[in-house]
């Protein structure tokens, strides 16, 4: 296929190398998905201890000498599919603990470890980097936030900028008096282009100066524009409204494929589907009449957990039953315990996060409850839909704009994929509970609805192509 252009994504996380949410799987997607539409992209990313094994096998391409306090330089490398620039420098990323966050908290240098990637990001982009040089630099959330300014104060060289929100109530906040040394013109430190609060916000940074901005879901680009949602930012939001795009991500079919499972199933043959419940049960010893639902999530409060023991109890006195896979707020972990405790056998709790779990999950479970108060887009659901695991789901972001909700006139029209409520509370909540157990009562409607489910598109290739015509649209 002809190359139509080049990107370079620059971001904190990228699967399969390193990953704390869903940033990850949609950078680690996305090249795959754009090459495909005629889109060469490259991922850039920071070496932190654990990826710096790789360097050995890469190429170094860049180095400078005075990054952020100290030596930095840039390998590539293609590596489990994906071309990968890491950018090595060990006195911001050679650490034990996480990308952001050690043993006694979020890292004090946050603000230059991202802004050294982000600074990078846009020197490769205006300069080009052995030979290759990209068209669109697309950075991903607060972390890569300065650099469509730098390309915006520094000379963006021919580059267009777009920025991604994946989720606006993180926005990379830093102190005022940090300025200079973030390498920011201080002419710029004003509300209408850096100065936040009296301080400044990689975040805002990014979306006052990007070329285009994108959130990945629609609902979540209009959410975005009202105080609820915007967190602050909903005014530089709506004054770029003509720049902003809501896009929805999509999720790997290959690796999220029933048909993959074992048991395997499809929605032509979905027997394997009730002998991968039947195990699930035996291995968290539920026996359960109506529907066996789960839960995949963070456990906090925007994810709507503490919503759970309000509701689960009525839903397991109907013959409904939960499994619950997430780790979090200490006090949600300890409600769940709690709410397991209150009904063995109907309700059980595994806290942590294991992949080949939550694969077995979503194979055996009849649904899988998102009860979000806010969801930028969401991927839990769209597993749920692959699986013909109905999703029960808040009415928000992007959720809203991927399960079409169960009513008389979406069933009669055998549309339906599963259930929404709004607003996100105990009562609505619990009322889309009710609805689940009808709905499993009556076999035929069940039936058809996991089928609709199934087949509801969640890959890439209606996003890829939106994101391609985006990068073409400014390039031209």
């Amino acid at each position: 296929m002809q190359i139509r252009g080049r990107v370079l994504s620059v971001a904190s996380e990228c699967v399969p190398f390193i990953k704390t949410g869903g940033l990850a799987d949609v950078v680690g997607a996305l090249p795959s998905a754009l090459a495909g539409a005629g889109w060469e992209t490259r991922v850039l990313i920071p070496a932190y201890r654990a990826l710096r094994g790789h360097l050995a096998a890469m190429e170094e391409v860049w180095h400078e000498g005075a990054l952020f306090g100290g030596d930095g330089r840039v390998y590539f490398g293609r590596i489990d599919g994906v071309d990968l620039y890491l950018l090595d420098a060990p006195h911001l990323y050679d650490r034990d603990g996480g990308p952001y966050s050690g043993p006694g908290g979020d890292w004090w240098d946050n603000p230059q470890r991202f802004a050294a990637l982000s600074w990078v990001g846009a020197r490769m982009a205006r300069e080009g980097v052995s030979g290759w040089k990209p068209d669109v630099l697309h950075a991903h959330d607060w972390q890569a936030g300065f650099a469509p300014a730098y390309l915006a104060y520094h000379g963006a060289g021919g580059v267009k900028s777009v920025l991604t929100i994946h989720n606006i109530a993180f926005q990379g906040w830093a102190n005022v008096g940090l300025l200079s040394d973030l390498r920011l013109p201080r002419e710029q430190f004003h509300p209408g282009a850096l100065e936040y609060f009296g301080n400044l916000s990689s975040l805002k940074a990014g979306l006052v100066t990007a070329d285009w901005i994108t959130t990945v879901s629609p609902t979540y680009a209009e959410e975005l524009m009202r105080p609820a949602f915007g967190m602050g930012l909903e005014g530089v939001i709506a004054a770029r409204r003509d720049r902003v795009s809501g896009i929805l991500n999509g999720v790997d079919t290959a690796v999220w494929s029933p048909e993959a499972e074992e048991p395997a199933f499809s929605v032509k043959t979905l027997s394997g589907k009730a002998k991968a419940r039947a195990a699930l049960s035996a291995e968290f010893g539920v026996d359960v009449p109506g529907p066996l639902a789960i839960v995949v999530s963070r456990l906090t409060d925007q994810k709507g957990i503490d919503l759970l023991p309000l509701v689960i109890p009525d839903f397991v006195a109907a013959g409904g039953g939960l499994i619950v896979l997430g780790s979090g707020d200490p006090a949600l972990e300890g409600a769940m315990r709690a709410l397991a405790a209150r009904h063995p056998g109907r309700v059980a709790v595994r806290i942590g996060y294991d992949e080949g779990l939550s694969h077995r999950l979503f194979s055996g479970a009849d649904a899988v409850l998102v009860p979000s108060r806010f969801e930028p887009c969401g991927l839990t659901q769209m597993y749920g839909l692959r699986y013909g695991t109905l999703p029960v789901v808040a009415a928000t972001g992007g959720l809203a704009d991927t399960v079409i909700s169960a009513s008389p006139a979406t069933l009669a029209a055998g549309v339906a994929t599963g259930i929404t409520f709004y607003p996100t509370d105990a009562l609505a909540f619990g009322q889309a509970l009710s609805k689940l157990l009808a709905l499993h009562a009556d076999a035929k409607a069940w039936a058809q609805t996991q089928k609709n489910a199934m087949r509801h598109p969640v890959g890439w290739e209606t996003s890829a192509a939106a994101y391609a015509d985006l990068f073409a649209g400014l390039v031209r």
